[in-house]
């Protein structure tokens, strides 16, 4: 399988602005996608789009190489925003009349609480759960038709650091299982410690796609050259490195990954009559690129 969700161009459209605006992405098998954004960048808009619960106002996507909605539906498990929960009800009882629902099979429900932490909890109503608790039960109940896929909002917009850590063990043990996981999530910090990929959005457009691998590369080892002649000084960079992460910004040449031979580049440079004035470890983290992506949008 190539794909698990495949979006071209897709657009929803509010009152003659875009909440998500022309937004193309690759979900790929095994992946755990991280969406980043700032509340209101257009996450929660985009995610129901393809779960249709809104109705796109262009662009098209399809799930599993080429599948519609319709056909994908019951491979699709979804979290958005606070989970539809029966107050009254226990964990179990919450899984059971979500599996009536879903015509899904209730045998599964034991080994789901127990992967989900909520095995213990007996009878307790789910009003008197906390937070944590109350995320991990609606996961649960995004787990009940057994799905390939997870789509989950927020998941842990809310929760004290305990809660936290409980989600973010949870997601891993489900992409350990094989499940294809994607979160939406303006906390950084924690979709660095489980995400193998990102997007990242702002104002409903899609600023970049990167792999947790490239994020670590540019986020975490960056050479900063001052040269009198930034565009000639990055194109003898590029073609020396081959490198293809080397931007100019603030009038300085950035090489992502470090420079291994950096002797050699500044003779080359000065053969050119370019003056380095300057070179330096400019080390950012992910956080820091990420907001820095986002106020480009």
């Amino acid at each position: 399988m190539k794909y698990v969700l495949k979006t071209e161009e897709l657009t929803k459209t509010y009152s003659r602005s875009n909440a998500v605006d022309k937004v193309s992405i690759t979900v790929k098998p095994g992946e755990i996608y991280g969406f980043v954004g700032k509340n209101g960048a257009g996450k929660t808009t985009f995610m129901r789009t393809v779960l249709g619960l809104t109705r796109a106002s262009g662009g098209s996507f399809s799930f599993f190489d080429g599948q519609a909605l319709k056909d994908a539906g019951r491979r699709i498990g979804s979290l958005i925003e606070a989970p539809a929960l029966y107050k009254n009800l226990s964990a179990k009882d919450n899984l059971e009349m979500y599996s009536i629902m879903l015509k899904a099979d209730k045998s599964r429900i034991p080994d789901i609480l127990k992967l989900v932490g909520l095995s213990d909890t007996g009878k307790k109503p789910a009003a008197r759960f906390s937070l944590g608790m109350k995320q991990r039960l609606g996961i649960a109940m995004a787990l009940v038709g057994d799905p390939d896929f997870l789509m989950l909002d927020e998941p842990i917009n809310g929760l004290d650091p305990m809660g936290i850590v409980e989600i973010r063990e949870l997601l891993i043990r489900l992409r350990d299982e094989g499940k294809t996981i994607f979160i939406s999530s303006h906390i950084l910090g924690e979709l660095e410690k489980i995400a193998t990929c990102y997007g990242i959005i702002s104002s409903g457009k899609l600023i970049e796609e990167l792999t947790s691998e490239q994020l670590k590369k540019l986020s975490v080892e960056k050479t900063a050259i001052t040269a009198s002649d930034p565009e000639k000084a990055r194109d003898i960079a590029v073609k020396l490195l081959k490198n293809d992460s080397i931007t100019i910004e603030d009038g300085k040449v950035y090489v992502a990954g470090g420079i291994p031979n950096i002797g050699e580049l500044t003779n080359e440079m000065f053969k050119a009559g370019i003056v380095v004035s300057g070179i330096s470890d400019e080390n950012d983290s992910a956080e820091e690129y990420f907001l820095k992506k986002m106020e480009e949008g």
